[in-house]
């Protein structure tokens, strides 16, 4: 679904609630959501669901219609010729003059807008849950039992297919950053001063800054038809150098049609125009890391450190997460780095970048494993976490990971909190610096037992399982109690009674 329908709707959502003086925890409650994933909801950064957007009006006491006609769209015709973009549309064969008489009926056009933006996101959730059925049932798959079924399938998921296919790997973008480099005399440590140059000499850009605003939380805007770059002054200069590097990647690419190579070249996905354009940001992104660190000198380096991120960010004078993004990059065949998988995850265990080189399986609409290094990192916020983890099918990793903050006015409740995490096979721990003080001696002693997600997970004695397992009967016995309430009941639980080294409060609730 397009982000501003997102943004208007859970706006509207929230206005609903507070006007009816409902607290966000209670309404969570009674939609059967969490809290924290209602106020992604509220502020835009998740997809309303259908199902759930009636559950809220029907709560709030307010009809579908009149709830999608006052959202507040922008015009009703801007919205309507996105809509010719829709290959989900185009057996209609509508016309512009189609949408123009569409057009003349404000209230209609935007409902219809809008609507055809949840179906249409609804629409790829039931088609990738059909795909999996399908693959079950044809190749006798336990995609179940491992998350496979994703009923929140997005573009989002589709764009990290894609990345994973094709080993998040573009030649073209990397010879075409290196060849930009070559023509304008670039030096091998980039800021924003060389980049400002380059674009108001070589491109002819208008670059502009301007102070925040309160009612607004844009930090760059590029408009290719006036020329026009518009930069916070907030932009610290690390952030600021990357933005003026993916401002040149949009500049080649609107002249030089470079990702519309790629699609065609990799067979990319076309369900929406959403995913298309969401491909777009990211191989902007991927040119920005490559301008910034470039392939031969930076995998040089990256080998001769053992993947020491932190130094690596001095030596580059960039962040950690761009590091660490770039990372994942080293798959050139002639000089490829370790697989990695790599993940930015919240306070809350919300994933919200994930990438997986290595076949890990990261949930999706749910929680991550509190066990995993991201979420462990979170207790020692000041140092690296290190963490040797074994998955119920036996795959073993070595991982690591660092909480990254970013106060706003003193408050990192006001700011944000993420942890970067990286992971790759425990086998290849020994080319990492990060292991030298932990050799992988005795696998059964040194690696934490990991799941996926609690849902998906086929762990029976997990200490830290927060809700019951779909691979597992739901089943409630009165009279036995395992360490955990959720943990199901199995067959050698009948055996004996096994004391764990520590024993929750027996007066807990469940």
């Amino acid at each position: 679904m397009d982000g501003g329908y997102n943004l208007q709707m859970g706006q509207r959502l929230r206005e609903l609630r507070l006007e009816r003086g409902l607290p966000q925890g209670e309404v969570a409650r009674r939609l059967s959501v969490s809290p924290a994933y209602l106020s992604l909801l509220e502020k835009g950064k998740r997809a309303v669901q259908l199902p759930l957007l009636f559950r809220a009006l029907e709560l709030y006491g307010v009809a579908l219609a009149p709830f999608m006609a006052g959202l507040g769209e922008p015009p009703a015709d801007e919205g309507l010729v996105k809509l010719l973009d829709e290959p989900l549309l185009r057996p209609l064969n509508l016309t512009e003059e189609d949408l123009q008489v569409l057009g003349r009926e404000p209230k209609l056009a935007t409902t219809l807008t809008a609507l055809f933006n949840l179906y249409k996101n609804t629409r790829s959730q039931l088609e990738h849950l059909l795909h999996a059925v399908a693959r079950g049932g044809a190749e006798g798959s336990d995609e179940a039992s491992d998350g496979g079924l994703r009923f929140d399938y997005s573009p989002f998921d589709e764009l990290s297919d894609f990345l994973e296919q094709h080993g998040n790997w573009f030649k073209a973008l990397e010879a075409r950053a290196e060849e930009l480099r070559r023509d304008a005399n670039l030096g091998l440590r980039l800021g924003s001063r060389e980049l400002l140059a380059l674009l108001r000499g070589r491109f002819g850009v208008e670059v502009r800054f301007v102070p925040p605003s309160e009612d607004s939380t844009v930090v760059r805007r590029w408009d290719p038809a006036a020329g026009t770059l518009t930069l916070s002054t907030a932009l610290f200069e690390q952030r600021l150098t990357f933005q003026l590097a993916v401002t040149i990647a949009l500049r080649l690419f609107d002249e030089e049609r470079l990702h519309e190579r790629i699609f065609a070249e990799t067979g990319a996905a076309e369900r929406s125009a959403d995913t298309r354009t969401l491909l777009k940001v990211h191989l902007a992104n991927y040119f920005a890391g490559a301008l910034l660190l470039p392939y031969d000198e930076f995998f040089g380096e990256v080998t001769r450190t053992r993947y020491d991120v932190e130094l690596l960010t001095s030596l580059f004078d960039s962040s950690y997460e761009t590091v660490a993004h770039r990372i994942c990059n080293l798959s050139d065949p002639k000089k490829r780095g370790v697989p990695f998988h790599f993940s930015r995850v919240d306070a809350a265990g919300n994933i919200s970048k994930r990438y997986s080189q290595t076949g890990i399986r990261f949930p999706t609409g749910t929680g991550a494993c509190p066990k995993w290094a991201t979420n462990i990192s979170f207790l020692t916020p000041s140092a690296l976490a290190r963490q040797y983890s074994v998955f119920p099918d036996g795959a073993t990793y070595f991982c690591f990971a660092k909480v990254l903050a970013s106060p706003d006015q003193g408050s990192l409740a006001r700011g944000t909190v993420y942890s970067i995490g990286l992971g790759t096979y425990a086998d290849n721990a020994k080319y990492l610096v990060y292991a030298d003080e932990m050799p992988f001696a005795d696998p059964r002693k040194m690696a934490v037992p990991v799941g996926t997600t609690c849902r998906f997970c086929s762990r029976a004695d997990c200490n830290q399982r927060a809700a019951p397992s779909y691979k597992y009967a739901f089943r409630v016995d009165e009279y036995t109690k395992k360490d955990n309430f959720f943990s199901p009941l199995v067959s050698s639980d009948e055996v004996g009674v096994r004391v764990p080294a520590s024993t929750p409060d027996e007066t807990e609730e469940p």
